[in-house]
């Protein structure tokens, strides 16, 4: 319990070619860099340009312009991804949790679940990524700890931002993205 996810996938569909794509699609592609490397996630989303592109509205949404706190939205996206099993979301998610304050004792516990040392509030967080990945629905239980603090657009952002990353780490499974060269377990599996 607890810890990275360990499951590595074959990858599934190879990555774009950028000089094939015309060049509004390679500029949006390209917008996804990280150590002036295109990440491996649009290197594949990119063999279906028009998904990216509507896709990448709402996820900027999630991940830049919604209402929670960085640090509550990143507890949300690593449950999911941990539970998903999706290495790929985890390592992403690792290092973004770190830049908004998850220290590696929280990043860990994460893994092992709402019942190991956390506040109401961050269990409730937890709690609500189990409830929807085992129920499909947040529990009154959950909703009603995660409402003494939030907002109703806020209750919103979190059910979203947890379906938007069952959705991502679905795609990152089934498309067998590989880890970028720069994440810590992208060396395990090479």
């Amino acid at each position: 319990d607890g810890g990275a996810p360990v499951t590595s996938r074959k990858q599934r569909i190879p990555f774009r070619d950028f000089s094939t794509l015309n060049a509004e699609d390679r500029e949006m592609g390209e917008r996804n860099k990280v150590n002036g490397e295109v990440v491996n996630i649009f290197k594949v989303l990119m063999q279906n340009p028009k998904l990216a592109r509507n896709w990448s509205r709402f996820a900027g949404y999630i991940l830049n312009g919604q209402s929670l706190p960085a640090r509550d939205r990143e507890i949300l996206i690593l449950r999911i991804g941990w539970l998903n099993q999706a290495a790929y979301e985890w390592e992403q998610h690792v290092r973004i949790g770190k830049a908004a304050g998850l220290s590696d004792d929280e990043i860990d516990r994460i893994g092992k679940g709402p019942k190991h040392g956390w506040d109401k509030h961050d269990a409730a967080l937890l709690q609500a990524a189990d409830d929807l990945r085992e129920k499909s629905v947040v529990a009154d239980e959950t909703w009603n700890q995660l409402s003494q603090r939030y907002s109703v657009e806020q209750m919103m952002d979190a059910v979203f931002t947890i379906g938007q990353y069952n959705l991502v780490s679905w795609a990152l499974n089934s498309f067998g993205v590989p880890l970028d060269g720069y994440l810590p377990g992208a060396n395990k599996n090479a």
